[in-house]
This record gives structure tokens, sequence and C-alpha cells, in this order.
């Protein structure tokens, strides 16, 4: 019997894993995939998620990434503000596959057990139905084997097959929205910048990587954009900013469909169990900032599993909800009053003319966006 068992071995179950193994912890981490393996993201970690990792030691995971400068936003009507990082802080391009794996041998070398190609069908739970007691994985044949813990963290990503057994995580009626991404090679104009390029319904996002390639995507709530297999391609050609950067571009990888995007949690867990990364909820990731809620998040639900493990495991899931919401309630408002200004025609018009006339509010607002605060 573990410790701590833990589903999915995306960032936030990898630095769960690593922070409770470096404390002595018995620690196990189960995911479906193997890894390295491609995953649909932005691909940039911004200042406030590197913080995180040099705090754990683990700047050595981002070796040989792209540094970014800020992120470049254009609307509508030829808007086009540059917001810098400032102060010396920077962000870091790198494929997710490279991340992730680093973050998992990371975890495995401070002494967690790490096991990939391992399917997580859901909880494991008390007779009562009242308290989790570990996992419950898919073997050959068809059978069932039980991963007993003391405490257990899901990690398991939008899709969380424990949170959702237990109903605490749902995708809400809306806003609904699909992001399409691939990744290029030929986009000319790249930089030291990270993009978002916002347009009556939808956004474009660009992003150099460390070979020179580039990784867009489209994200929209428009479903019958969603049927054209050349949705990325098309769609950054046909605009009026961005289209000459890709009029020679090469995609490199099939595009990979993710949505709907938004996910809500109703709670961070139950006794025995606590919720991280995107399976606590997931918000539109328009700011980049996803990277610091999964890295944050895994380390939160490690400190307050190492708490559990300490005697006051029936009520760690709420002090667990109660530091998430000090976290970053605050943010969370700000990304949804992004998400819902970029949903409206209107409202994108109107925000395109005062940025244009106070091109520094953005450009503070950009600052925000990318966790400068916490660098």
């Amino acid at each position: 019997m573990h410790d701590v068992v833990i589903a999915g071995a995306g960032p936030a179950g990898a630095i769960a894993a690593l922070v409770l193994a470096r404390a002595g912890v018995k620690v196990a981490v189960f995911d479906r995939a193997r890894f390295p393996r491609p995953k649909l993201c932005g691909d940039s970690i911004n200042p406030g998620a590197l913080a995180v990792l040099r705090r754990l030691d683990l700047s050595h995971v981002t070796e040989g990434g792209l540094l970014l400068d800020g992120m470049l936003v254009s609307g509508e009507g030829g808007v086009r503000v540059t917001g810098l990082y400032g102060g010396g802080r920077t962000g870091i391009a790198l494929p997710r596959e490279v991340l992730d794996l680093r973050l998992l041998e990371a975890a495995a070398q401070a002494g967690a057990i790490v096991e990939d190609n391992v399917v997580v069908q859901g909880p494991a739970l008390s007779n009562d139905g009242r308290k989790t007691i570990g996992l419950q994985t898919a073997a050959a044949g068809g059978t069932t084997i039980e991963r007993l813990a003391r405490v257990t963290i899901a990690a398991d990503g939008r899709q969380s097959r424990v949170a959702r057994a237990l109903r605490l995580s749902h995708t809400p009626r809306k806003p609904r929205r699909w992001a399409v991404g691939s990744v290029f090679r030929g986009v000319t104009g790249l930089s030291s910048l990270g993009e978002m390029h916002v347009r009556r319904g939808c956004y474009l996002g660009i992003a150099p990587l460390p070979d020179g390639s580039a990784n867009a995507c489209v994200v929209t709530s428009n479903t019958d954009m969603l049927k054209d297999p050349d949705l990325v391609l098309r769609t950054m050609r046909q605009d009026l900013e961005v289209g000459g950067r890709f009029a020679r571009a090469v995609m490199l990888n099939a595009p990979t469909v993710l949505g709907p995007l938004a996910v809500d949690a109703v709670a961070s867990g139950m006794p025995g169990l606590l919720l991280a990364g995107d399976a606590a909820g997931f918000i539109d990731p328009m700011t980049g900032d996803g990277l610091r809620f999964a890295f944050r998040g895994g380390e939160l639900a490690a400190q307050f599993a190492i708490e559990a493990l300490a005697g006051r495991l029936e009520t760690a899931h709420v002090r667990l909800e109660h530091a998430r919401r000090r976290e970053f309630g605050t943010k969370w408002r700000f990304n949804r009053v992004l998400r819902a200004l970029a949903s409206s025609p209107s409202a994108v018009r109107v925000a395109g003319l005062g940025a244009s006339l106070a091109p520094p509010m953005l450009a503070h607002v950009i600052s925000y966006a990318g966790d400068v605060q916490f660098a």
C-alpha cells in the first residue's frame, strides 16, 4: 500500500509526486500515455511558472528552451501592442513532450514510482462511498487492479475519470471553445515574443519554438470550423495580420483538437482525495498561464497530502480549496473577463479602440497575464 497514489503524470501530477517523494512519502503516479507524448499546448512557460520551477530546484527541465521576452497582442483594425515582461524577466518556449518527460524523470529520480501506459478507470472508494482509498486501474484481460493509498491525488486532466466519477467537475454549458493546433515549419516573422491575435469568433495563438518551427493554434466556439481539416493553416493564411507569414508554411504534424476547453470544479476533493491541475478546473488558457496553475496546483496538492498523512485527512480537501482560492481566485476572475471579452465582437472592437488610445494599459495586462508579479 502506498502513502499517496496520483492519477495523471502531466505537470501537476509530476510536481506533486516530486514534492512528496522529496518529503520521504511513498508515492506512485500512473498515466495512460507512454512518455514522451505529444500534447496540445501553447508550449510557453511564463515568468511566474518559471519562478515555481526555480524554487523547486527544477530550472534544468527548461534547458534548451527559447527565451521569450513578452507577448504581442493584435486586434482588428490595426491594433497591435507589445508587452515586455521587463526587469530581466523572461518566459521560455519548450515543447510539452520535452517538458513533461523531464518533470516526470525528476519525480522518478526523487524516489516516486512512475508507471505510464496504465489506464486509471476511476477512484477506489470505502464501503460507505464517503472516502477515496485509492485508484482503480485497468489490467491485461480486462481485470481491475486497486491501487490503495492513504491519500489520492487526481491530476488526470480536463476529462478526469476520478473527478467526474465523483461529480466533482463538469463541462459548463457555456462558454464552449475548442482549440485546434499544430506545429509548422517556414513561418516567417517569428521573434522572442509569444503572440495572440484576437479576431471576431476566434483567436489565433503563435509561439516560436527552439528549433525555428512555430506552434500555431486557433481557438473558436464555432463548431462548424472544426470540420475543416486544414483549419489552422487556412485561418492563418486568410488573416490580414499574419497571413503572409504562413504563405510557405508546412504543417509538421496532424492537427490536434482539444475541447470543450472550460471545466468547472465544485470542490477540490473529498475525504482521501485531492484535485490538482486541470482536474481541479480549467479556464480557457488565453493568457498562457496554464502551466503556473499546474505547477503551483500540484505543489499545493502535495503540501496538503503531507498534512493529511500527518493526521488531518478528513479536512485536507477543504483546506486545499481555500488555498487554491487564495492563490488563484483573482487570476481566475481576470481570465474569465478576457474570455468573455474575446467572445464578443463589439467588446473586441471597443477593447481595440481602448488599446490603440492607451497601449500602456494593454501592456500592463500582458505583464499581469504573464504572472510577472510572482516571478
